[in-house]
Protein backbone atom coordinates (compact mmCIF):
# COMPACT_ATOMS: atom_id res chain seq x y z
CA UNK A 1 0.00 0.00 0.00
CA UNK A 2 1.36 3.59 -0.87
CA UNK A 3 -0.16 6.40 1.39
CA UNK A 4 0.24 9.93 0.80
CA UNK A 5 -1.40 13.75 2.02
CA UNK A 6 -3.26 15.07 -0.92
CA UNK A 7 -2.82 18.44 -2.19
CA UNK A 8 -6.44 19.51 -1.95
CA UNK A 9 -6.34 19.27 1.90
CA UNK A 10 -4.00 19.07 4.49
CA UNK A 11 -6.19 16.30 6.26
CA UNK A 12 -6.87 14.44 3.13
CA UNK A 13 -5.11 10.98 2.63
CA UNK A 14 -4.69 8.54 -0.54
CA UNK A 15 -3.97 5.12 0.09
CA UNK A 16 -3.42 2.96 -3.17
CA UNK A 17 -3.64 -1.11 -3.24
CA UNK A 18 -2.53 -3.19 -5.29
CA UNK A 19 -5.52 -4.88 -7.07
CA UNK A 20 -9.51 -4.87 -6.51
CA UNK A 21 -9.36 -7.34 -3.53
CA UNK A 22 -6.93 -5.59 -1.49
CA UNK A 23 -9.13 -2.32 -2.10
CA UNK A 24 -12.31 -4.00 -1.04
CA UNK A 25 -10.34 -5.57 2.41
CA UNK A 26 -9.04 -1.89 3.36
CA UNK A 27 -12.38 -0.50 2.42
CA UNK A 28 -13.81 -3.10 5.32
CA UNK A 29 -11.26 -2.58 7.36
CA UNK A 30 -12.02 0.95 7.43
CA UNK A 31 -15.59 0.31 8.26
CA UNK A 32 -15.52 -1.75 10.70
CA UNK A 33 -12.79 0.44 12.56
CA UNK A 34 -14.78 3.62 11.79
CA UNK A 35 -18.30 2.06 13.25
CA UNK A 36 -16.21 0.57 16.48
CA UNK A 37 -14.49 3.49 17.76
CA UNK A 38 -18.00 6.01 17.21
CA UNK A 39 -19.77 3.11 19.19
CA UNK A 40 -17.08 3.46 21.91
CA UNK A 41 -16.62 6.87 22.12
CA UNK A 42 -21.04 7.68 21.94
CA UNK A 43 -22.50 4.28 22.11
CA UNK A 44 -24.20 3.76 18.50
CA UNK A 45 -23.02 5.11 15.21
CA UNK A 46 -23.63 5.84 11.72
CA UNK A 47 -22.96 4.71 8.17
CA UNK A 48 -23.86 6.04 4.74
CA UNK A 49 -23.67 3.23 2.51
CA UNK A 50 -22.57 3.33 -1.46
CA UNK A 51 -23.96 0.61 -3.93
CA UNK A 52 -21.85 -0.57 -7.21
CA UNK A 53 -19.88 -3.26 -7.48
CA UNK A 54 -17.04 -2.13 -4.67
CA UNK A 55 -19.81 -1.10 -2.30
CA UNK A 56 -21.13 -3.92 -2.37
CA UNK A 57 -18.45 -5.78 -2.10
CA UNK A 58 -16.98 -4.42 0.75
CA UNK A 59 -20.86 -4.86 2.64
CA UNK A 60 -20.50 -8.63 1.62
CA UNK A 61 -16.70 -8.44 3.64
CA UNK A 62 -17.91 -6.62 6.70
CA UNK A 63 -20.49 -9.45 6.90
CA UNK A 64 -17.69 -11.82 6.78
CA UNK A 65 -15.61 -10.16 8.86
CA UNK A 66 -17.53 -8.15 11.23
CA UNK A 67 -14.96 -7.18 14.06
CA UNK A 68 -16.55 -5.90 17.06
CA UNK A 69 -19.52 -4.05 15.41
CA UNK A 70 -22.56 -4.10 17.59
CA UNK A 71 -24.94 -4.45 14.70
CA UNK A 72 -28.01 -3.58 16.90
CA UNK A 73 -26.44 0.21 17.48
CA UNK A 74 -25.67 0.84 13.77
CA UNK A 75 -27.62 3.35 12.22
CA UNK A 76 -27.88 2.58 8.05
CA UNK A 77 -28.56 5.05 5.39
CA UNK A 78 -27.96 5.38 1.73
CA UNK A 79 -26.04 7.95 0.14
CA UNK A 80 -28.69 7.50 -3.77
CA UNK A 81 -31.10 5.40 -4.58
CA UNK A 82 -32.40 4.58 -7.96
CA UNK A 83 -36.31 5.59 -8.03
CA UNK A 84 -37.11 1.91 -8.75
CA UNK A 85 -39.96 -0.44 -7.05
CA UNK A 86 -38.25 -2.00 -4.23
CA UNK A 87 -37.96 -5.86 -5.45
CA UNK A 88 -35.87 -4.12 -8.14
CA UNK A 89 -32.42 -6.08 -8.47
CA UNK A 90 -30.95 -2.28 -9.34
CA UNK A 91 -32.25 -0.85 -5.83
CA UNK A 92 -29.29 -0.38 -3.74
CA UNK A 93 -31.43 -1.05 -0.53
CA UNK A 94 -31.68 -4.18 -2.05
CA UNK A 95 -28.47 -5.10 -2.86
CA UNK A 96 -26.97 -4.25 0.66
CA UNK A 97 -29.78 -5.77 2.35
CA UNK A 98 -28.18 -9.02 0.46
CA UNK A 99 -25.11 -8.54 0.99
CA UNK A 100 -24.87 -7.47 4.68
CA UNK A 101 -27.99 -6.37 6.06
CA UNK A 102 -30.11 -9.42 6.24
CA UNK A 103 -27.08 -11.64 7.70
CA UNK A 104 -26.73 -9.57 10.85
CA UNK A 105 -28.68 -8.36 13.41
CA UNK A 106 -29.50 -4.66 13.00
CA UNK A 107 -32.28 -3.15 14.59
CA UNK A 108 -35.08 -2.55 11.71
CA UNK A 109 -36.13 0.64 13.20
CA UNK A 110 -32.29 1.68 12.58
CA UNK A 111 -32.61 0.93 8.68
CA UNK A 112 -33.02 4.25 6.51
CA UNK A 113 -33.97 3.84 2.70
CA UNK A 114 -35.10 5.57 0.42
CA UNK A 115 -38.67 5.31 -0.53
CA UNK A 116 -39.32 3.05 -3.48
CA UNK A 117 -41.03 4.05 -6.65
CA UNK A 118 -44.14 1.64 -5.89
CA UNK A 119 -44.29 2.62 -2.01
CA UNK A 120 -46.91 5.17 -0.43
CA UNK A 121 -43.94 7.81 -1.50
CA UNK A 122 -44.56 7.77 -5.70
CA UNK A 123 -43.72 10.66 -6.41
CA UNK A 124 -39.80 11.00 -6.54
CA UNK A 125 -39.98 14.96 -5.19
CA UNK A 126 -42.53 13.23 -1.99
CA UNK A 127 -39.66 10.39 -1.37
CA UNK A 128 -36.77 12.98 -1.26
CA UNK A 129 -38.83 15.16 1.17
CA UNK A 130 -39.62 11.87 3.18
CA UNK A 131 -35.70 10.87 2.92
CA UNK A 132 -34.85 14.35 3.91
CA UNK A 133 -36.87 14.42 7.33
CA UNK A 134 -35.05 10.96 8.27
CA UNK A 135 -32.10 12.20 7.65
CA UNK A 136 -32.66 16.02 9.20
CA UNK A 137 -33.82 13.59 12.12
CA UNK A 138 -31.09 11.83 13.14
CA UNK A 139 -28.77 15.10 12.39
CA UNK A 140 -30.53 17.09 14.60
CA UNK A 141 -29.80 14.34 17.10
CA UNK A 142 -26.47 13.48 16.18
CA UNK A 143 -25.03 16.18 14.89
CA UNK A 144 -23.04 14.06 12.15
CA UNK A 145 -22.93 10.97 10.15
CA UNK A 146 -19.54 8.81 11.56
CA UNK A 147 -18.88 7.45 8.26
CA UNK A 148 -19.81 7.97 4.49
CA UNK A 149 -18.27 5.82 2.20
CA UNK A 150 -18.73 6.91 -1.94
CA UNK A 151 -18.13 4.98 -5.06
CA UNK A 152 -16.96 7.64 -8.07
CA UNK A 153 -17.88 7.00 -11.37
CA UNK A 154 -15.69 8.04 -14.53
CA UNK A 155 -16.58 11.56 -15.11
CA UNK A 156 -16.47 12.07 -11.01
CA UNK A 157 -19.70 11.45 -9.94
CA UNK A 158 -20.81 10.86 -6.81
CA UNK A 159 -23.89 9.70 -5.11
CA UNK A 160 -25.95 10.87 -7.61
CA UNK A 161 -24.25 14.28 -8.03
CA UNK A 162 -23.22 14.47 -11.54
CA UNK A 163 -21.11 16.91 -13.52
CA UNK A 164 -22.80 20.12 -14.61
CA UNK A 165 -26.05 19.52 -13.30
CA UNK A 166 -28.69 21.27 -10.50
CA UNK A 167 -28.19 18.03 -7.88
CA UNK A 168 -24.26 18.89 -7.67
CA UNK A 169 -25.05 22.75 -7.29
CA UNK A 170 -27.35 22.13 -4.72
CA UNK A 171 -25.77 24.26 -1.52
CA UNK A 172 -28.79 24.31 1.24
CA UNK A 173 -31.11 21.22 1.08
CA UNK A 174 -29.38 17.56 2.32
CA UNK A 175 -31.70 15.49 0.18
CA UNK A 176 -32.57 16.13 -3.64
CA UNK A 177 -34.83 13.90 -6.57
CA UNK A 178 -32.74 13.88 -9.61
CA UNK A 179 -35.12 13.36 -12.51
CA UNK A 180 -32.77 13.47 -15.61
CA UNK A 181 -29.76 11.32 -14.46
CA UNK A 182 -27.14 11.15 -17.15
CA UNK A 183 -26.85 7.31 -16.05
CA UNK A 184 -29.48 5.18 -16.44
CA UNK A 185 -31.96 4.81 -14.54
CA UNK A 186 -33.10 8.57 -15.08
CA UNK A 187 -34.62 8.83 -11.45
CA UNK A 188 -33.15 9.04 -8.49
CA UNK A 189 -32.94 10.41 -5.05
CA UNK A 190 -30.07 11.56 -3.69
CA UNK A 191 -27.94 13.12 -0.58
CA UNK A 192 -26.15 16.49 -2.03
CA UNK A 193 -22.54 17.87 -1.02
CA UNK A 194 -23.06 19.20 1.90
CA UNK A 195 -25.18 15.82 3.33
CA UNK A 196 -21.87 14.59 2.26
CA UNK A 197 -19.89 17.70 4.01
CA UNK A 198 -22.04 16.48 7.28
CA UNK A 199 -19.81 13.21 8.27
CA UNK A 200 -17.19 13.16 10.06
CA UNK A 201 -14.94 10.31 8.08
CA UNK A 202 -15.70 10.66 4.00
CA UNK A 203 -13.88 7.62 2.36
CA UNK A 204 -14.03 7.76 -1.40
CA UNK A 205 -13.48 3.96 -2.77
CA UNK A 206 -12.52 4.17 -6.15
CA UNK A 207 -10.99 1.21 -9.13
CA UNK A 208 -10.48 1.17 -12.63
CA UNK A 209 -8.40 2.85 -15.08
CA UNK A 210 -11.06 4.85 -16.49
CA UNK A 211 -11.49 6.84 -13.14
CA UNK A 212 -7.92 7.70 -13.03
CA UNK A 213 -8.13 11.33 -14.70
CA UNK A 214 -11.07 12.01 -12.39
CA UNK A 215 -9.27 10.80 -9.66
CA UNK A 216 -5.98 13.25 -10.68
CA UNK A 217 -8.60 16.50 -10.50
CA UNK A 218 -10.65 15.55 -7.35
CA UNK A 219 -7.30 14.94 -5.51
CA UNK A 220 -5.63 18.16 -7.29
CA UNK A 221 -8.99 20.47 -6.08
CA UNK A 222 -10.86 20.60 -9.16
CA UNK A 223 -14.25 22.49 -8.77
CA UNK A 224 -17.08 20.44 -7.91
CA UNK A 225 -19.81 21.86 -10.45
CA UNK A 226 -17.08 19.59 -12.59
CA UNK A 227 -16.08 17.16 -10.73
CA UNK A 228 -18.41 16.03 -8.11
CA UNK A 229 -16.04 13.92 -5.68
CA UNK A 230 -14.18 16.98 -5.34
CA UNK A 231 -16.29 18.43 -3.17
CA UNK A 232 -16.70 15.48 -0.86
CA UNK A 233 -15.03 15.96 2.38
CA UNK A 234 -15.40 14.80 6.02
CA UNK A 235 -15.04 16.70 9.19
CA UNK A 236 -12.17 14.98 10.88
CA UNK A 237 -10.98 12.87 7.53
CA UNK A 238 -11.01 12.22 4.10
CA UNK A 239 -9.51 9.54 2.57
CA UNK A 240 -8.99 7.63 -1.19
CA UNK A 241 -8.53 4.03 -1.27
CA UNK A 242 -7.70 3.26 -4.89
CA UNK A 243 -6.76 0.17 -6.70
CA UNK A 244 -3.29 0.99 -8.83
CA UNK A 245 -5.60 1.64 -11.93
CA UNK A 246 -7.72 4.31 -10.41
CA UNK A 247 -4.24 5.86 -8.74
CA UNK A 248 -2.22 5.84 -12.10
CA UNK A 249 -2.62 9.38 -12.91
CA UNK A 250 -1.69 10.88 -9.40
CA UNK A 251 1.67 11.96 -8.69
CA UNK A 252 2.40 9.24 -6.02
CA UNK A 253 5.91 10.08 -4.25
Amino acid sequence: MTEQTSPRDASDTVEVHSDTASLIEAAATRFVDVVVAAQRARGSASVVVTGGGTGIGLLKRVREAPGDIDFDKLDVFWGDERFVPADDAERNDKQAREALLDHVPVDPARIHPVAASDSEYPDPVEAAAEYSADVHAYLTEHGAFDLHLLGMGGEGHVNSLFPDTDAVREDHELVVAVLNSPKPPPVRVTLTLPAVRKSRHVVLVVGGAAKADAVAAAVAGAEPVDIPAAGAAGIESTTWLLDQDAASALALD
